[in-house]
């Protein structure tokens, strides 16, 4: 099932590479600065490279040959419930990824953004490099929304810090919008849990984890739930996916005003 067919007009390299469902277009970039990336048989380490005929050149990365069909691309952009201890990549010399749940996909597709392998919920995979970059490039400021299992003892300070500017491996973040969701029954030790919901709107490595972790609460579980407005349904299984539908595509579309 497809979202829309792309042509594409004398595109940079990278932006072929995302659309290809190679890599993101940052993750291009990096590919083809590496010099991994041949355009007819000629070494290109420029990621803005233009390809004057698309249709008709032979990408070359990491020794693969791709081509664009000639009737364009058709994209395609799926939702999957990750589940816990898979990673987002398509190498699984480091473990078994999330491309495991998708055997029955045809398309080369890419994981818009990552969960972590502690984490699991709301993972969106697309071959349109367009709404990958657009959900992935901080200037857009899109929402996403987790629930988080924390055990710890959570008070109105703890609630303060963690609504802050924080500083995350020396760089001020953005302030979180935190929420206290729930108190938990205790754990075997005794110990205060607590369900809290974060909404970020941008996206740093293990930024929750860490901003626990300053505030003295220990994550027990990390649920992405929404992105954008786009809930997770109750119905789709941690292992499951499903096409987007056009509404559903609409919504990443622009960022959501508050």
């Amino acid at each position: 099932m497809s979202d829309s067919t792309v042509q594409l007009d004398n595109p940079r390299l990278q932006t072929l590479l995302a659309y290809l469902g190679i890599a993101s277009r940052r993750r291009s970039a990096e590919i083809i600065r590496s010099g991994n990336v041949a355009v007819n048989g000629q070494t290109i380490l420029e990621p803005g490279f233009r390809v004057a005929d698309p249709y008709s050149a032979a990408i070359t990365v990491g020794g693969r040959v791709y081509t664009l069909p000639a009737k364009g691309i058709a994209t395609r952009t799926i939702m999957l419930n990750k589940p816990v201890g898979l990673i987002c990549s398509s190498d699984s010399r480091h473990g078994k990824t999330v491309f495991s749940c998708l055997r029955s996909i045809r398309e080369r597709l890419v994981t818009v953004g990552r969960l972590d392998k502690d984490s699991g919920g709301l993972l969106l995979l697309s071959n349109n490099g367009e709404l990958v970059n657009r959900l992935t490039h901080p200037r857009y400021g899109h929402e996403k929304e987790y629930v988080v299992e924390t055990r710890g003892v959570f008070k109105k300070s703890i609630s303060r810090l963690l609504n802050s500017p924080m500083v995350i491996d020396n760089y001020e973040i953005n302030p979180a919008i935190v929420e206290h969701i729930k108190r938990l029954p205790k754990d075997y030790s005794g110990e205060q849990r607590n369900l809290l919901r974060f909404i970020l709107n941008e996206g740093r490595n293990r930024q929750i984890r860490k901003m626990c972790n300053i505030a003295g609460l220990e994550v027990v579980n990390l649920t992405r739930i929404a992105v954008n407005g786009l809930r997770l349904p109750d119905d789709l299984l941690p292992g499951m996916w499903r096409d987007l539908t056009q509404e559903e595509l609409k919504l990443l579309s622009e960022p959501l005003r508050r």
